[in-house]
């Protein structure tokens, strides 16, 4: 089976060629730089990048793999959620391109396609799901922080979720008050690695409640409270990089200790953990060490298959296909509020 798949949900523009669970092709067009100027994804320039990069990233991902649009067997485009403009930019470019080869067409959920992500490794990349099992699956990025009780392959139950700011949002919003570029993530975990995180206290939102789900605008304000009361703060790097890496201690420390407690609860032996904020490596490592401590395999996706992107679309189009998934009709609308 060879199927193309699309992904513009939000900021990044890709296309991907699935070959028997082989990612052939997998072609991103970020928009990063031109949002970085805003603090912020503008949807309607996401829209407007989406629709002069897609044809592009298209026929780039086909050259790659080799492939030709009438070789093509399936097309998968993400659905939701996700903003609505930019979705329609896919969907709508997918279902068109299925009508034109008469090939089935699968709308695929967002999240969905990250729960799977963990799964993709290698070089070239594949979708292997021979050591699959069931899991507790933590979906983390800048609009989303999930946790989920993966059952069986495609048989899943969201646990929790974020309540208020997701976790990347978090990261973003506590760079943005201490002056940093957006996207702030990626920042704040550099420098929080010559940091103190125990510098300063910042709270553990919901850390305690009998509950899954997350919540992280309070410890946004905390943070924007105390630099407004310690405006020094900001003529010192160091303590900025203190104030980063408690920041960050606080958030990981929420996310790890919900995953882990979920999993135990639940009597799973595998986490997995997805999305952009998965890169953190304080996240990583500290997931990594709670993981070992309970006896716990951790499945991480890899960098490249963490953000979002075409191939975990496809991977898990073409799972549903094998299953015996039916098609979506080339009429359905995009979802932007597709709860997984």
């Amino acid at each position: 089976m060879i199927l193309l798949a699309l992904e513009s949900s939000c900021d990044e523009t890709s296309a991907a060629v699935i070959r028997d669970s082989r990612v052939l092709a997998n072609t991103i067009s970020s928009q990063i730089a031109l949002h970085a100027e805003y603090g912020g994804v503008v949807p309607e320039l996401a829209t407007r990048e989406h629709l002069r990069n897609l044809g592009p990233a298209t026929r780039s991902a086909l050259e790659a793999a080799g492939i030709t649009i009438s070789q093509v067997d399936a097309v998968a485009a993400t659905r939701g959620p996700g903003l609505p403009s930019a979705l329609l930019v896919g969907l709508k470019a997918g279902q068109a391109l299925a009508y034109s080869i008469r090939k089935p067409f699968l709308g695929i959920n967002h999240h969905e396609a990250h729960l799977y992500s963990p799964w993709i490794s290698g070089d070239p990349p594949v979708g292997d799901f021979s050591e699959f099992q069931p899991s507790v699956s933590l979906i983390v990025s800048g609009g989303h922080t999930l946790l989920v009780h993966v059952k069986n392959e495609l048989d899943h139950e969201v646990l929790g979720s974020t309540v208020d700011d997701a976790a990347g949002e978090c990261f973003d919003k506590v760079g943005k008050l201490i002056g940093l570029p957006y996207p702030a993530g990626p920042e704040i975990d550099r420098l929080s690695a010559r940091g103190n995180p125990s510098a300063y206290d910042f709270p553990r939102p919901m850390l305690h409640e009998p509950n899954d789900d997350f919540s992280f605008a309070g410890l946004k304000t905390s943070v924007r409270y105390f630099l407004q009361k310690h405006p020094a703060l900001f003529e010192s790097e160091q303590c900025l990089r203190d104030v980063c890496a408690s920041a960050q201690a606080a958030i990981v420390e929420v996310l790890v200790k919900k995953t882990i407690r979920a999993a135990n609860r639940l009597g799973v032996t595998c986490v997995t953990g997805s999305g952009g904020v998965i890169c953190n490596s304080a996240l990583r490592r500290d997931l990594q060490i709670a993981c070992n401590k309970a006896g716990i395999k951790l499945q991480l996706a890899v960098r490249k298959f963490s953000t979002d992107n075409a191939a975990m679309i496809g991977i898990v189009a073409e799972r549903k296909l094998l299953a015996g998934a039916a098609p979506t009709p080339l009429d359905e609308d995009i979802d932007p509020g597709w709860s997984l």
